[in-house]
């Protein structure tokens, strides 16, 4: 029976399992697999965009329920259903019809005609659902309080933001061309490009493109990274001969960019996740950056211990990951209020840990993709207050907002990368 389901029944039971915990990265590409490539691109579109309006399709959906749907399914259905009426291109009768097949497909025929009702009603009301849906945070409301109350200036535009796509943004690698000649290879092949305005590799896609088709991808000649996460390549830290580590490496964005910028004398990457580990050796043997002086270990962050003591740390924290929530739509399902201590405790036992390998006069680099100042500014203030061993270097950059303690960047628009959030230590 599981194989004659539509497609709108299987994106249901996709985002199903996301509600009960699992991560889309883990799961998206075997449910892919399991489609015909003509299916491929809209079963895609339909996970990922109801995703990201999941909390403002809840939001518009429940006064229109006499009495509440207590069913995973059914309330999952009514999204996909109003999401393709009011987001998509999809023709309204075929967005109601299949939604409702899928309804009737998974078990629940007695409450088809309410899905069907609900979304005759939005196909009718169209603009009117449409101005509701924009206008909603489109946030789970401990997330929409914690982002009014850090960032209340910027408060809805990064809540637009955060509802939107993010771009497509590569780092060149500078051992093989230069930025300027990549881009006029893109250009003579006919695919809308522009120039990225604060890291010095990067090269915004402005279409859809398969990546393994850009030119000279197998070579080695670029790699997928958002901007704000490439400044950390472009920060000022002078690293030819020195010892580095970077500390929670996975999938190895970093590690490459800072063997393409610098002569590293030794770097080790780190991770406690060995088969995201693999992913940064696949990574570094296609740039062609991975010789004897690079060591990838799979390690915990909180017990690594060096032999002799570094010069330079890089440590991309684990966090909430709230500011890469336009590429993870699921982190709005999966992360809960009570993560965020846990993972605050945890970057600090990883800090107090790596602090220890770093030679006198040496550099941390401290980094998230979090939107939250309690994993930013006040971890670093915190750390900084049990360390007077530890100084902040202020980043001369202009890039993103001066805090307290370190620069935050945010996802204000479609150009603009992640939330990233990076600050420097210098041991005294």
């Amino acid at each position: 029976m599981k194989n004659n389901y539509n497609l709108r029944a299987k994106v249901i039971l996709t985002l199903v399992k996301v509600q009960e915990g699992k991560s889309l990265a883990n799961i998206l590409n075997s449910e892919l697999n399991k489609l015909d490539h003509k299916d491929k691109g809209l079963f895609h579109e339909l996970v990922l965009g109801t995703l990201r309006q999941w909390y403002s399709l809840k939001a518009i959906a429940l006064p229109l329920l006499v009495k509440p749907i207590n069913n995973s399914i059914v309330e999952t259905s009514l999204y996909v259903g109003l999401y393709q009426t009011l987001c998509t291109n999809v023709a309204s009768h075929a967005a109601i019809s299949e939604t409702v097949t899928a309804v009737k497909q998974l078990g629940y025929e007695p409450l088809s005609g309410v899905i069907n009702a609900i979304l005759r009603k939005s196909t009718n009301e169209k603009e009117k659902f449409k101005e509701l849906l924009y206008n909603h945070h489109g946030l789970p409301s401990w997330l929409a309080k914690r982002l009014k109350k850090d960032w209340s200036e910027s408060y809805v535009q990064l809540c637009i933001a955060l509802k939107q796509t993010a771009p497509l943004t590569l780092r060149i690698n500078q051992r093989k061309i230069d930025r300027n000649s990549y881009f006029k290879k893109l250009i003579d092949l006919g695919i809308l490009a522009e120039i990225c305005e604060f890291s010095k590799q990067a090269i915004r896609i402005k279409q859809s493109v398969s990546i393994s088709e850009l030119p000279f991808f197998e070579e080695g000649y670029f790699s997928v990274q958002d901007e704000h996460a490439q400044l950390c390549g472009e920060l000022s830290l002078e690293l030819d001969s020195q010892n580095v580590v970077d500390a929670c490496a996975a999938p190895g964005g970093k590690t490459g960019h800072l063997l393409e910028k610098y002569d590293i004398k030794k770097l080790w990457a780190l991770d406690k996740d060995e088969a995201r580990l693999a992913k940064v050796q696949e990574n570094l043997e296609r740039l062609n950056l991975l010789g004897n002086n690079v060591s990838i270990q799979a390690i915990d962050g909180i017990t690594w211990t060096s032999d002799a003591l570094v010069d330079c740390i890089i440590l991309d924290a684990p966090c909430s990951a709230t500011g890469v929530i336009r590429r993870h739509p699921d982190i709005k399902l999966l992360r809960k209020p009570e993560d965020i201590q846990n993972i605050v405790t945890l970057q600090s036992q990883i800090l107090t840990n790596m602090w220890k390998n770093l030679k006198v006069g040496g550099k941390l680099v401290y980094v998230t993709c979090s939107l939250l100042k309690v994993e930013n500014e006040k971890q670093i203030q915190n750390f900084l207050n049990l360390n007077s061993d530890a100084e902040e270097l202020h980043i001369s950059d202009d890039w993103g907002i001066k805090q307290m303690h370190g620069r935050q960047l945010l996802p204000l628009d479609s150009k603009s990368g992640d939330g990233f959030y990076y600050c420097i230590l210098e041991k005294k």
